[in-house]
């Protein structure tokens, strides 16, 4: 039978992103549209919030104005817009709502998060179910990306219990990043219309951590590869969750992320110098030309350059590899870096810049033509990520026919394989523990067969633009399989529920 599945998700690409989990969303909606069969029987619905920046959509299906319940309205209701958009293969839903979000960042300025973020959240969630109920047409799965949703596991359980819409639809929950939860104090507990002893907040808690609420609330819930899944089960890496996500057993799972290959392919991709694939890989060496002059690099230097692409956060070893650079520097290595966030991490690679003209480059802002120039142009790309659920940016960088530099974990370990270790089979560089000793020696490894070259270097790239994690593939029929269970765990305890 086809299913009927909506997504609810705090960024979508290219709407609003801030990280991986926009181009996720938007990716995976579309994958599902694209699969053989009847498996879904309409597109997927993705529910999005209207931030200030999400721009203007430029064909509109409708507009719907509904009354949904908010706490913080003296009618105990308020009037939210749902703006239905054509999104590619799927069906974008904007919630409209200016006094939730229409404001600077996403989830803060840059004084901090919102505190009224539960509140923005919850209204958001609510909005979406309600909308799902005024189309009056049976949903089978929820599909919740993150903390921002877990307010929808709380509402279905609770408020859209009986509901013959909401209440008969199962959930899944996608982890995407374990170190956010959500986390909403005591106090802020009205935002979300509970108050302990509620019977969902216990009398003496805290507070309600909106990520554990989803995974206790949800049918199946999984991360965003094995190996993460794997690591997120013990302390070092569950983020306080590992207990919750142990407890779970076989309903938590790891489904590996995809790439899609029409978004990201080289041989089609308008914003680098030259096209160039697999089989032919002649205008790769016009790209890392054209990128070294855009940076203000001798292009025609052969020192090896590498690249590194995210955001300016301690997760992502940005501070390992500004530690690493005057090593790095000494064995002429040229280092290009592209991310926003954290100043505290800027400024090393500032002062290395203005010290290293030549050698070092800070792109510090969101650019997307940019970083895809970095990931044709540059001769390696490094992810020294100090734990990684998946991450994209080797899965593009190995497409991109540029290896990557990763630390050996998470979802790094599943999709990068260390030819140090398989010598001939390998299709990157990996390092144990993440480490400044470790970076460096992965990178000179790395150096050493790139300046060999000879057959081992083509051999190298070869396989890395080989491999194929395209999403109609490989990671959206398992998402598939997913829903599935999902949706019979929840039919078999609705069931139980009636007996």
């Amino acid at each position: 039978m086809p299913m009927r599945v909506a997504f609810l998700a705090a960024e979508c690409e290219p709407w609003a992103k801030t990280g991986g989990l926009a181009d996720v969303v938007d990716a995976l909606a579309r994958a599902l549209g694209r699969l053989d069969g009847d498996a879904i029987g309409t597109p997927v619905d993705v529910f999005l919030p209207r931030y200030r920046a999400v721009p203007d959509p430029v064909t509109v299906e409708s507009a719907t104005v509904l009354e949904v319940p908010d706490p913080r309205s003296p009618s105990g209701h308020s009037p939210v817009t749902v703006i239905d958009v054509p999104a590619g293969g799927y069906r974008l839903r904007l919630i409209d709502y200016p006094a939730a979000f229409d404001r600077e960042g996403f989830y803060g300025d840059a004084t901090g998060d919102y505190a009224d973020n539960a509140w923005r959240f919850g209204l958001f969630c609510r909005a979406a179910l309600e909308a799902l109920r005024a189309d009056d047409r049976p949903l089978d799965l929820l599909h919740l990306h993150d903390w921002h949703t877990g307010p929808a596991a709380i509402f279905r359980d609770g408020r859209y219990a009986d509901d013959p819409v909401i209440g008969r639809a199962a959930i899944l929950m996608t982890l995407h990043n374990l170190a956010y939860h959500g986390w909403t104090t005591r106090s802020s507990l009205p935002q979300l219309g509970l108050a302990p002893g509620d019977g969902i907040v216990p009398a003496g808690a805290d507070g309600i951590d909106l990520l554990r609420a989803g995974i206790e609330r949800a049918e199946l819930v999984n991360t965003v590869s094995p190996g993460f899944a794997a690591e997120a089960l013990t302390p070092a890496f569950g983020m306080g969750l590992d207990g919750t996500l142990r407890e779970m057993g076989d309903r938590f799972v790891g489904i590996l992320n995809g790439l899609d290959n029409a978004v990201w392919d080289p041989s089609a991709d308008p914003d680098l110098a030259a096209p160039y694939s697999r089989a032919n890989l002649a205008g790769k060496s016009t790209c890392r030309a054209d990128l070294l002059t855009r940076v203000g690099f001798v292009s025609a230097d052969p020192g090896p350059v590498i690249g590194m692409i995210g955001r300016l956060d301690p997760q992502k070893g940005f501070d390992l590899l500004s530690d690493a650079a005057p090593a790095l520097l000494e064995r002429g290595i040229r280092l290009i870096v592209q991310g926003s966030g954290d100043p505290a991490l800027a400024g090393p690679f500032r002062a290395l810049a203005a010290a290293n003209p030549e050698r070092v480059s800070l792109i510090e802002r969101f650019d997307r033509a940019m970083a895809r120039r970095i990931y044709a142009g540059a001769d390696f790309f490094v992810m020294p990520s100090r734990f990684e659920p998946c991450g994209q940016g080797q899965m593009i960088a190995l497409r991109y026919g540029t290896p990557p530099i990763v630390h050996r974990t998470g979802g790094l370990a599943d999709t990068v394989i260390d030819e140090t270790t398989s010598p001939g089979h390998g299709t990157g560089f990996s390092f144990q523990g993440a480490t400044v000793d470790g970076l460096v020696g992965a990178c000179e490894t790395a150096v050493g067969l790139h300046r060999h070259g000879g057959p081992a270097w083509a051999g190298l790239l070869g396989r890395g633009m080989a491999v194929d994690f395209d999403w109609t593939t490989g990671s959206a029929p398992r998402y598939l399989d997913a829903y599935r269970r999902a949706i019979a765990i929840r039919a078999r305890r609705r069931s139980a529920e009636d007996v």
